[in-house]
C-alpha cells in the first residue's frame, strides 16, 4: 500500500511561493495514498498552464498533454487500463476556455475518470491575461478597461450538464480538499472537482483572503442534501458559486464504461494482437 511519501518525487515545483497549486498537488498524493494504491496504479494527465506542470511532480504515470487536450487522454488511459486510477489536472483557462467542449462532454459521458481544475481566475503562465473565471470589470493586461463579459460558472455548467459528482474546495484547506479528491477517486463515474487555488503574482482581487472572507462551507448549511440535484443548482445560485464541499453526488447513474459493450472483456494493454505488417499496410492505405 503506497505511503504520502511513495508518490513524490525529486522533482522541486517551480511555482511561484505561495502559489495555490502547491496545496492541490499534496491533497492529490494524500488522496492517493489514502485510497491504498500504488505509484504504478495512478495516472497524473495534465494540460497547458502553471497547473499543467503538476503531472511532472508526482511519482506516477504522469503525461503532460497539449492545451485543453487533458480530458480526451484521460479517458483514453481509462478505457485502454480500467485498473489505473486516472486523474486530469488544469486550470481554469485550459478547462473553461479552449477545453471546454471536451470538459462538458467528459462530464456528460461520466467516464470514470476525476477531473481536477485549478481555479485562479487568471492566465498566469503567459503573465497575467483575463480568463472565463475572472468577473465582469477584472482589469489585466488584456482587458486594462475591465472585462466586459461575465465570469463562466462552472459549477451551473456540470450540474446542467448531468454531473454525477461535483464538488468545490479551498487549497488553504488541506483536509477538506485531500478527502474530496478522495471521494472523487472513489466515485464510480466523471467526477469534477473545482478549486479556488489563488495566483499571488497576477491576481491581487481573488486573494486568500478574499476568499476566506466569501467562502460559505456546505457543512455549515444546515440540512443540505447533496444527493438532491436541485437543492445543489439553488444553493450554488443563491451563494455566487462560493461555496466549499461535495456540492451534488449521484450514485445510481451508470459510469460510461460500463455501458460499453465488450468492456467487460480483456483490458485493451492486455489483449493479444497479432498484427501482420501486410494487413497494418492494407489499413492504412484505406486512409490515404
Amino acid at each position: 500500500m503506497g505511503t504520502f511519501k511513495d508518490f513524490r518525487n525529486t522533482i522541486k515545483p517551480n511555482w511561484c511561493p505561495g502559489c495555490g497549486d502547491f496545496s492541490v498537488q499534496a491533497a492529490i498524493q494524500r488522496a492517493a495514498a489514502n485510497r491504498g494504491i500504488e505509484p504504478h496504479e495512478l495516472a497524473v494527465v495534465s494540460g497547458i498552464g502553471c497547473s499543467g506542470r503538476l503531472s511532472g511532480y508526482i511519482n506516477a504515470y504522469g503525461l503532460h498533454g497539449i492545451h485543453g487536450r487533458a480530458l480526451p487522454i484521460a479517458q483514453g488511459l481509462k478505457m485502454a487500463n480500467r485498473d489505473l486510477n486516472v486523474i486530469a489536472t488544469g486550470g481554469d483557462g485550459d478547462g473553461f476556455a479552449i477545453g471546454m467542449g471536451h470538459t462538458v462532454h467528459s462530464i456528460r459521458r461520466n467516464i470514470d475518470v476525476t477531473y481536477v481544475v485549478m481555479d485562479n481566475q487568471i492566465y498566469g503562465l503567459t503573465k497575467g491575461q483575463t480568463s472565463p473565471r475572472s468577473a465582469a470589470g477584472f482589469v489585466t493586461k488584456s482587458t486594462p478597461g475591465g472585462a466586459i463579459e461575465p465570469s463562466l460558472k462552472p459549477l451551473e455548467v456540470a450540474l446542467s450538464s448531468g454531473a454525477t459528482f461535483v464538488a468545490q474546495s479551498f487549497s488553504t484547506d488541506l483536509k477538506e480538499l485531500t478527502a474530496i479528491i478522495e471521494a472523487g477517486m472513489a466515485h464510480k463515474g466523471f467526477a469534477f472537482i473545482n478549486v479556488f487555488s489563488p495566483c499571488v503574482t497576477y491576481n491581487k482581487v481573488n486573494t486568500y483572503d478574499w476568499f476566506k472572507e466569501h467562502l460559505t462551507k456546505l457543512a455549515d448549511i444546515e440540512g443540505y442534501d447533496p444527493s438532491n440535484r436541485q437543492m445543489a443548482m439553488k444553493t450554488v445560485m443563491e451563494h455566487e458559486s462560493l461555496v466549499t464541499g461535495i456540492i451534488y453526488q449521484d450514485t445510481e447513474t451508470t459510469s460510461y464504461q460500463d455501458k460499453v459493450i465488450g468492456y467487460d472483456e480483456a483490458p485493451l494493454h492486455e489483449a493479444d494482437i497479432n498484427l501482420k505488417e501486410t494487413d497494418l499496410d492494407s489499413l492504412m492505405k484505406e486512409f490515404m
